[in-house]
């Protein structure tokens, strides 16, 4: 078994896809439109799906917003350096809703940026391995 993708339900898809693709550098791996039933499926990730665990960003075409609850955490990606990302992210219009730095309580580089609907994304810079 393993994990095949993460769904979130999206406002405005094509702000959404401009975030995952534009701000996080994920690739836009296929989306589908649903007449029938209203709604589009879009899958975004680094990798082909048969190789990783994605995101699905459903857009039901007649809501434009949700109540994110608080039962939902965040999203994880690793990254080479936080600092980095953050800047990067800033620079491509994205939201930086933590700076990173160390975690409260111990020593992995961390930092929070949120996407357009207010779903967090943890970005989590990979540790040094010593060989």
């Amino acid at each position: 078994m393993r994990i095949l993708h993460t769904m979130l339900r999206v406002g405005d898809l094509e702000k959404s896809l401009d975030f995952y693709i534009n701000v996080l550098g994920m690739h836009l791996l296929r989306r589908n439109d649903y007449p029938e039933g209203k709604f589009t499926l879009a899958f975004v990730g680094y990798q082909p799906e048969d190789e990783g665990a994605v995101i699905e960003l459903t857009h039901n075409w007649d809501t434009s917003s949700y109540d994110l609850g608080n039962g939902y955490g965040h999203i994880a990606l690793e990254v080479e350096d936080a600092y980095e990302a953050c800047e990067q992210i800033k620079a491509r219009g994205g939201n930086v809703t933590r700076e990173a730095g160390p975690m409260k309580h111990g020593q992995t580089v961390i930092a929070f940026v949120e996407d357009p609907d207010g779903y967090k994304i943890e970005l989590i810079q990979r540790k040094s391995r010593v060989d």
